[in-house]
């Protein structure tokens, strides 16, 4: 692990990376033309053979403010990197915790909103199927139906409310997150993000959702397959069960 910090860390921005050295400067550079308030990043490299660990240390060094790079040995699951980051930001004092795609596919112009939502809720959701939210204009008619039945099939099989289940463009305050326990999170994979809503309407948290238009990623590949699709939903079932 590596760690810069200079400045009291308020907000913490959590990236999960894998192979995404040509997308995550470009992140990071958007994201601090925000002009967020004590903002500071969490990187998780799984072992990037493209290089990307080595890219956030030296996004690292230029930083002024909190910016720690988790490096961890291999593909080891989105839902463990998120867990790794979340605790990394806890620990290093964060008031906010934000998580979101290094793909550039979660537009950083939508954070300040997205933060602001944060001062009457315990999770603001950056929700592509809240009122005035959407996807690519380009996804064909097919791959947009995929999407928002799949989401409502997680839906149905949790019984939660919040309209984007998927959303891994989401925000927490810190109380949030140890309320629900990250230790208690057991999904590695894409049902993570379900899991964890789940999880913060058990514990009776206030979410809301944010609109944004989800975009297509700029570069590299989508780690996506229908083969991570159905695992997540039969574990999804099992937790709903209680098992």
């Amino acid at each position: 692990m590596s760690i810069s910090s200079e400045k009291t860390l308020k907000t913490a921005i959590v990236v999960p990376t894998y192979n995404e050295a040509e997308t995550l400067p470009v992140l990071i550079e958007k994201v601090v033309a925000q002009g967020i308030d004590g903002l500071g990043f969490v990187v998780v490299d799984d072992g990037s053979p493209d290089g990307t660990g080595e890219i956030a240390d030296e996004l690292a060094q230029k930083f002024y403010g909190t910016f720690i790079v988790v490096h961890r040995e291999g593909k080891q699951g989105l839902g463990t990197a998120y867990k790794a980051g979340f605790r990394s930001a806890l620990d290093a004092g964060a008031e906010l915790i934000i998580e979101m795609d290094a793909d550039l596919s979660h537009p950083p112009e939508v954070l300040p909103g997205l933060i602001a939502e944060l001062e009457n809720a315990d999770v603001a959701v950056a929700s592509r199927y809240a009122p005035g939210g959407g996807v690519d204009p380009e996804w064909n008619w097919g791959r947009k139906q995929i999407s928002f039945w799949g989401n409502v099939g997680i839906r149905l099989i949790l019984g939660i409310k919040v309209r984007d289940a998927t959303a891994g463009f989401k925000g927490f305050r810190r109380e949030t997150l140890e309320k629900i326990g990250i230790q208690n999170l057991t999904l590695k994979g894409f049902g993570f993000q379900a899991e964890v809503a789940y999880r913060c309407q058990q514990a009776g948290m206030r979410v809301v959702e944010h609109p944004y238009v989800f975009m297509e990623r700029t570069a590299g590949k989508s780690k996506m397959s229908f083969r991570i699709v159905v695992e997540s939903l039969f574990r999804l079932t099992w937790i709903r069960l209680g098992r």
